[in-house]
């Protein structure tokens, strides 16, 4: 191997052991199509939750800060089922809150992170995250 590709392996590997992230099933109560859930992201790290649906239902999301140490700006993503990390709905493009119909059958990924000053400088920003499924 050369040099050149050395490096390149050794941060590659630097960086997947620095990025450790957290991740959660959502459950809904009996008879309930809905829940609230919330949390704390700090700095280039993201928090997963995976929820089952169905193609045709309706999924709901809305992300808002509870807390911060620095500008509150988190967002979230939407991943359907099997994505490496492709979104059907990009939070920082298109808002806090969606209103999406599913694409297919399958465990849906909502990622809730930060971008910018907050990510760059290290900053924690809780939140709280509606989700439902119709």
């Amino acid at each position: 191997m050369t040099r050149t590709c050395l490096i390149a392996l050794g941060f590659a590997c630097f960086a997947t052991i620095a990025s450790a992230q957290m991740k959660a099933d959502v459950k809904f109560e009996p008879g309930n199509f809905g829940t609230m859930v919330n949390g704390t992201v700090t700095g280039d790290e993201y928090f997963d939750y995976s929820l089952g649906a169905k193609a045709g239902q309706e999924m709901f999301a809305d992300l808002k800060v509870s807390d911060t140490n620095g500008n509150g700006v988190v967002y979230f993503n939407i991943l359907p089922p099997g994505s490496d990390g492709v979104a059907i709905y990009n939070g920082s493009i298109d808002g806090n809150t969606a209103r999406i119909d599913l694409p297919e059958d399958g465990d849906y990924t909502i990622r809730v992170y930060l971008m910018g000053n907050d990510r760059d400088t290290g900053k924690t920003v809780g939140y709280n995250l509606d989700l439902s499924i119709q």
